[in-house]
């Protein structure tokens, strides 16, 4: 079996292949392909761990990992770089050092959700998003009348039917570059 850790930035991976001895077998960077990662991991001994970290494009690494007969391993990103104990931080060191916590029986992980589930996870949050700039957008108009005191609308929802008409009409006395 061989211990392999990748570190994920945006447009290439950094592949660090070990023995369980800890002698170095390969290393390679790897393109942000659709099959490029899953073909170097084919090169590599069926159900070997594969070490990544929680970073924002996992979901794709997860499942190029499984396609390829490997194990993923999602590791807990701040609590290895504490447990690795490393003050400098480049592709290499964070590579050797997660195959170190891998090899040690070490390596902080955390849950990997099934693929189909993965989507379900994002709806939510992507929602939050969406009201948090919903809300966000509202306040700035409520500031902006605010700021030229034109707030004192007889509406109680500004974005009501009501409300949105007389945004119109207020709008109508703001200066050309803030309306």
């Amino acid at each position: 079996m061989e211990y392999i850790a990748l570190d994920a930035p945006k447009h290439d991976t950094l592949a660090w292949v070990v023995t369980p001895g800890g002698q170095l077998v390969r290393e390679e960077r790897i393109e942000h392909d659709r099959g490029a990662l899953r073909g170097f991991l084919e090169r590599c001994e069926r159900g070997s761990a594969v070490a990544v970290e929680t970073i924002g494009n996992w979901y794709w690494s997860v499942d190029e990992m499984e396609a390829a007969g490997c194990l993923p391993r999602l590791v807990h990103a701040r609590t290895a770089k504490l447990m690795m104990g490393e003050i400098n931080k480049t592709d290499k060191l964070d590579a050797r050092g997660r195959n170190r916590l891998q090899r040690n029986g070490t390596l902080p992980t955390v849950w990997i959700p099934p693929g189909e589930l993965r989507g379900q996870r994002d709806l939510p949050r992507t929602r939050m998003v969406f009201v948090r700039q919903r809300t966000q957008l509202k306040n700035r108009r409520h500031a902006t009348l605010a700021k030229y005191a034109l707030h004192d609308l007889a509406v109680s929802d500004l974005f009501g039917v009501r409300g949105r008409a007389l945004l119109r009409e207020r709008f109508e006395l703001l200066p050309p570059h803030t309306a």
